[in-house]
């Protein structure tokens, strides 16, 4: 599993397992933002000439095929960007890979010059998937929008998704989720798909961060483009860090939301965020009269249940859409705490769900934990290729099954030792590296960004997938940015809040003051009141 929004949320967004995802670069002179300009463009639309930088060609094509439709494709210009598959020493000359890319129009005539680039979650995700999401926030009123599939990922070329990984999660919903034979099953469908993929010819190495930001600075360079913004979502902004870091020439400005930053990135900081998007949601109820009194000291009755169902792991059937025969699902204080991660972008419903279930009635639970898991979006969309090649050289060499353990335990002290060990987002994930078995990252993958590009750092009070802090830590060492939590948002503000969409679209207008003044008249949900 991995650090992807819901798939509920927008057609835009896939979620496989979980609900119904060297020093810092010195800048080139002469890449000061600057306000945004009307400008009449270059003498042909964007995308729409083959163009060959050093080992890298954009050929102008069809639209790529899309696991959902996407009716914006339909006015874009696509293409293919063909780059080497692993650059370091092959130089280009080995096998190479073809990245699906599109092209979505401003929405004005007459528009500003530099184009938003959209670095997609995960990892995993396909970027040209996520093209509503970024129209319904208005993204693309005055900018053209580039959104090119990451390696490996549905749309590109070698494909490395692993059906078999998500039919097994789909299919055994009546495992004990924590369960040690549950890891040993799910790491032997893990190394299923990586003997198949190997046999196909993929060099797993070579699906990482490092490649993908390379991809992205040969990209701009084969499109002609002088200067672009970034827009990167959860692991995007993970992405759009190493990418700031390692190949700054030509970034006008940066927006990042739902932050990971690749110096933190693993299972540790997500017990951060459970910790900190949980606390948020139960402090809003316990700060509303009939929610605190409906259902009063909720933090301390979710920690109980995680505790007991560990112990005592309650089966129920439920029906879910698109399955004609009934799901058995067994929750365990595991999967209550996955639930709770993805939960938070229902927030409303939260302290009646956890209530229901306090009260013997596991239902709405149950439903919402298999809706996700069993739904057609949750097959076969997200690339396990990029994601382990993300986890397996960058994070896991650099933090081991104790460490996330221990983060767990100061944060959760009474979680037993079994849930502690799977962190959210990311279980079996040590497990499943060893069966990748790929070589780290250099060290220097870890480093800190640090950048005077202009940057935009957005994080949600209720998110609980990526710490809201690590939005603020970020910012530290990015002397130019604007660090903003929207409250009572979940993971990926854009995705959700009117404000945040206006303060991004405001930001690449004006990158040095984006206009922030809509935070100041966010309200909290009304939460659900049951009988």
């Amino acid at each position: 599993m991995s650090l992807r929004p819901p798939h509920h949320r927008s057609t835009a967004r896939r979620l496989p397992a979980a609900l119904a995802g060297a020093t810092a670069g010195v800048l080139a002179a002469g890449l000061v933002a600057a306000p945004a300009h009307a400008d009449s463009g270059p003498a042909a639309p964007l995308g729409t000439r083959a163009r060959t930088v050093g080992h890298a060609r954009f050929v102008p094509g069809p639209c790529p095929r899309t696991a959902d439709p996407v009716p914006a494709l339909k006015d874009a210009h696509c293409g293919t960007l063909t780059v080497p598959e692993k650059r370091d020493g092959h130089r280009g000359q080995g096998r190479r890979i073809t990245l699906a890319v599109a092209i979505i129009p401003a929405a004005t005539e007459r528009h500003a010059g530099d184009p938003i680039v959209w670095l997609a979650g995960g990892p995993g995700d396909d970027a040209v998937s996520e093209i509503p999401m970024a129209l319904a926030g208005g993204l693309n009123r005055d900018r053209d929008l580039i959104f090119m599939s990451q390696r490996g990922t549905y749309s590109a070329d070698p494909e490395l998704t692993c059906p078999n990984v998500d039919e097994f999660v789909a299919n055994n919903l009546d495992l004990v989720f924590g369960a040690p034979s549950t890891g040993r099953l799910h790491v032997e469908e893990t190394r299923k798909c990586r003997d198949l993929l190997v046999r196909r010819g993929a060099d797993l190495s070579a699906y990482n961060g490092t490649e993908s930001a390379a991809d992205y600075d040969d990209l701009r360079r084969a499109l002609g483009i002088r200067q672009w913004n970034v827009f990167g979502i959860s692991y995007g902004t993970d992405l759009a860090l190493q990418y700031m870091r390692l190949h700054p020439k030509g970034i006008r400005s940066v927006g990042i939301d739902g932050v990971l930053p690749p110096s933190l990135a693993g299972g540790a900081v997500t017990w951060k965020a459970a910790r900190e998007g949980f606390d948020s949601i139960f402090k809003t109820c316990a700060e509303q009269r009939a929610c605190n009194n409906r259902y009063p000291n909720l933090r301390a009755t979710f920690e109980r249940l995680v505790v007991e169902l560990e112990a005592r792991p309650v089966t129920t059937t439920v029906t879910v859409p698109g399955r004609t025969e009934p799901v058995k699902v067994t929750l365990d204080g595991g999967v209550l705490v996955t639930w709770l991660t993805f939960a938070s972008h229902l927030a409303e419903g939260v302290p009646r769900s956890i209530d229901e279930l306090a009260h013997g009635n596991p239902r709405r639970i149950a439903e919402q934990w298999a809706g996700g898991k069993v739904s057609p979006q949750a097959i076969g969309r997200a690339s396990l290729g990029i994601a382990n090649g993300v986890f397996c050289s960058e994070w896991t060499p650099f933090e081991s099954q104790a460490d996330i353990i221990r983060a767990g335990r100061r944060l959760f002290p009474s979680f037993p030792r079994s849930v502690l060990a799977n962190a959210p987002l990311l279980p079996w994930m040590h497990d499943d590296c060893r069966v990748w078995d790929i070589p780290p990252a250099p060290r220097s993958i870890r480093s800190v960004t640090r950048s005077d590009i202009p940057t935009l750092v957005l994080s949600g009070g209720f998110d609980s997938q990526t710490a809201p802090s690590s939005g603020a830590y970020a910012g530290r060492t990015l002397s130019r940015s604007t660090v903003v939590t929207v409250p009572y948002v979940a993971h990926v503000v854009f995705a959700d809040s009117k404000c945040a969409q206006t303060m991004t679209v405001s930001f690449f207008d004006n990158p040095t003051a984006p206009d922030t003044g809509c935070l100041a008249g966010l309200k909290p949900p009304t939460f659900e009141i049951g009988t």
